[in-house]
């Protein structure tokens, strides 16, 4: 049964750090839809720009119960959320399924820099993508090449500017909202104040030489932000040393005594953590510090051009490297974790033996992505805003989010996630991922980590 954009009202939870949510929701009211948006923090207060927002300033455990009299008071059909597994829009979904309304996970792309990811549902493990690689070869078939034309790109000051000018006023807005549930790693000022002391440090790179003399005996480890929930929600790592040890454990016992491995920080680390130390801390106790580099810049695709593998706990970078044709291993849940494209035994032999890159099945994992559940555009590019807005209302108000064919139930890589807290005692859950504490505990890091790591 179709229903018309008349029938639909549409719920917007927290949004990202940029206008964007707004002008969202004026453009489902264009097509005439009814909208409505709930505030947790200040900063949800001052970055929407519209009149009659609801204000939650309840517990978190009131929550549901306050959503559920939302829903059926103003007959909400569609909830919109950025990032899933914020303990709010995790009862949101949990509450959606129940009473039939549809709920929409939006993000950052799977296929950077210029494109945002809208998926039903979730995220990660909880995506509802296809792992299969023959469905994912008959969606591509069925649906437009992908642009990969950079057409929408923003500056890193704009992203950096609104996302601390969002998070300190969350901060210092406690007060307006004292009972909000924060899913944070650190504090804003915890995680803004080691900026102030990288400026004007000298960045760690790669020797001149390195990538001509280690061409193609070399892995690259991409590191996350730890802060990032991608990390938590999507991995069985409570924190990155975990995954460090791990990786460099198996590289000291399996890898060719003339590879080497680099690991290389996020752009937007804060230094915080300290990796280079204890990467360095960690090698010399596995007596491979002289195989083991880390950098805080280089130029990645040229790292990627000479390396012999990559890998990640569900980086983006990840899909950077399939489409390189790097071989790659994810220690985590990602969506581009598929075989035929990343390895799929254990960490232990893919220093020797990479399973190799799939080159058409890399080709159609892009375009089955950007046909489904990716959106060209951009969170502040102005240009970008609006070409995302109107391809994603257009999207929701045709229920054709996920299609064609991109929607398998159960999520397919919640399969995989039983077991590997007891198995390896590697991570607890976290507190707020009530998930795992039933039938979705990460256990991807079992495979391909293995007992002996």
């Amino acid at each position: 049964m179709t229903v018309s954009a008349a029938d639909k009202a549409v719920l917007f939870l927290q949004g990202p750090p940029s206008i964007f949510w707004t002008e969202f929701a004026r453009a489902f009211e264009t097509a005439g839809v009814k909208t409505l948006h709930v505030n947790f923090t200040l900063g949800d207060r001052i970055f929407w720009r519209k009149r009659g927002a609801k204000n939650y300033r309840g517990t978190l455990k009131g929550w549901p119960r306050y959503l559920r009299q939302l829903i059926e008071k103003h007959g909400i059909t569609d909830i919109v959320y950025y990032a899933d597994r914020l303990p709010y829009h995790q009862e949101a979904a949990r509450l959606g399924k129940e009473m039939g309304v549809q709920c929409h996970a939006v993000e950052w792309g799977y296929l950077r820099p210029d494109w945002i990811t809208l998926e039903r549902g979730g995220m990660g493990r909880f995506s509802h993508f296809p792992s299969d690689p023959q469905t994912i070869r008959e969606i591509a078939a069925k649906v437009e090449p992908a642009d990969v034309e950079v057409k929408y790109p923003h500056t890193f000051g704009q992203e950096a500017f609104n996302e601390v000018i969002y998070n300190l006023l969350n901060f210092f807005g406690r007060p307006f909202y004292p009972l909000y549930t924060a899913d944070k790693y650190y504090s804003a000022l915890v995680d803004y104040l080691p900026w102030l002391l990288k400026f004007g440090s000298k960045a760690k790179t790669l020797p001149e030489t390195f990538l001509e003399e280690h061409n193609q005996d070399f892995f690259v480890v991409a590191l996350q932000l730890q802060s990032d929930y991608q990390i938590r929600a999507n991995s069985s790592y409570r924190h990155l040393k975990d995954m460090m040890r791990q990786v460099i454990s198996s590289f000291s016992r399996h890898a060719k005594k003339s590879s080497r491995l680099v690991f290389k920080q996020h752009p937007l680390d804060n230094g915080l953590e300290r990796w280079d130390r204890l990467v360095a801390s960690i090698s010399r106790e596995f007596g491979v510090q002289d195989r083991v580099l880390f950098i805080d810049e280089g130029n990645l695709h040229a790292m990627l051009d000479h390396a012999k593998g990559v890998v990640v706990v569900n980086s983006t970078v990840g899909l950077h490297s399939l489409r390189a044709l790097k071989p790659t291993i994810v220690l985590g849940a990602a969506v581009f974790d598929v075989p035929g494209l990343t390895h799929q035994g254990r960490l232990d032999d893919f220093w020797k033996k990479p399973q190799p890159v799939n080159a058409d099945l890399a080709a159609d994992l892009v375009k089955a992505l950007a046909g489904t559940i990716q959106v060209k555009g951009d969170f502040f590019n102005r240009e970008g805003r609006k070409a995302a807005i109107d391809a994603m209302v257009t999207r929701i108000v045709e229920s054709r989010v996920n299609m064609p064919g991109a929607f398998i139930d159960p999520p397919p890589r919640l399969s995989w996630a039983k077991g590997i807290i007891a198995k390896t005692g590697t991570a607890t859950q976290p507190a707020l991922q009530p998930e795992w504490e039933t039938d979705a505990v990460p256990e991807l890091g079992y495979a391909r980590i293995g007992p002996s790591s």
